[in-house]
């Protein structure tokens, strides 16, 4: 059993009908190996939050592909055990533990990664911390801001500036975010650290977006909807919601790869868009009773550190 598959059982599988609705709710990704292969043979491609999820299958993928995957996150063992995974079946991996919210430890990060492969071909911006906690369980808790501001925002923006003169200096790069439909609709309830900190990258990497394509380099934001993976685990009612597993989803990344599209997000999400901004009032009436109509996930009220 690999570890991607571990995983999903942690967080239980999701019905076969919000499965199936997720299918059809969800933005097309690219299943095609030849494609894929084409486009990132040989390439040094870096994923962040590449130990479990949506980074995990990104990596095994895009590795039995022919890109060398540089694999970051936290612990080091488990970047390994991906890793062995990866190279067990012929592919190319190595794992540099690297918590993106110390920013001293991105810096030497960058610095390892390119006195050992010179370059990085793709940077897949995928590490990200979710919290849903209401405002009136955080007064005292102004580290949760502190925290996802650091690995939303802060961390993906200094790994983008330690790799964007090498991108430059060879006319070509990639850089893909994994962002959400939490930035594009209008803020939810007890989202507001999430949201905040995910919103930050997201316009950052637009404005930049508009300077790097002037010599060479791509940018493609994903705004994922629901991904089955042990961040969404803890609110209770997206284990039944329409989502994606994450191998799925890693299909979406290989699109961006492949067509290099400036977004990929579902179908639904622009007329929702639309929708929010015509009729301002009563989308706010409706997420004051979704507040009303909701209560904090077990893990929000027991304070989790």
């Amino acid at each position: 059993m690999t570890k991607t598959q571990t995983t999903i059982q942690t967080v239980s599988t999701p019905p076969v009908l919000a499965r199936t609705f997720g299918w059809i709710a969800n933005p097309r990704g690219l299943n095609n190996q030849k494609k894929l292969r084409h486009a990132v043979k040989d390439k040094i491609v870096l994923v962040t939050g590449a130990s479990f999820g949506l980074g995990e299958a990104s990596a095994k993928q895009l590795a039995a592909a022919g890109a060398t995957v540089l694999l970051v996150a936290r612990t080091q063992e488990k970047l390994d055990a991906v890793a062995g995974q990866i190279k067990a079946a012929g592919g190319k991996a190595f794992g540099y533990a690297c918590d993106l919210s110390d920013i001293a430890q991105v810096e030497q990060l960058i610095e390892r990664i390119i006195k050992e492969h010179q370059h990085v071909d793709i940077l897949i911006n995928n590490a990200g911390k979710s919290i849903r906690r209401s405002v009136l369980l955080s007064f005292d808790r102004f580290h949760d801001y502190e925290r996802t501001n650091a690995i939303n925002y802060l961390g993906p923006v200094r790994l983008v500036l330690g790799l964007l003169p090498g991108m430059q200096a060879r006319k070509s790069g990639q850089i893909i975010n994994i962002s959400t439909i939490g930035v594009r609709v209008p803020p939810g309830p007890r989202w507001a650290a999430y949201q905040a900190s995910k919103g930050a990258f997201d316009t950052w990497l637009q404005s930049v977006a508009l300077e790097m394509e002037s010599f060479g380099i791509h940018t493609s934001t994903i705004y994922m909807a629901l991904i089955y993976t042990r961040m969404s685990a803890p609110t209770p009612i997206y284990r039944v919601l329409p989502g994606l597993m994450p191998e799925q989803a890693a299909h979406l990344v290989n699109r961006a790869i492949v067509e290099k599209p400036y977004e990929i997000s579902p179908p639904w999400l622009k007329p929702a868009e639309i929708t929010a901004t015509l009729w301002r009032s009563p989308t706010r009436w409706i997420m004051r009773q979704l507040y009303r109509q909701t209560r904090d996930t077990q893990s929000a009220i027991g304070q989790n550190k």
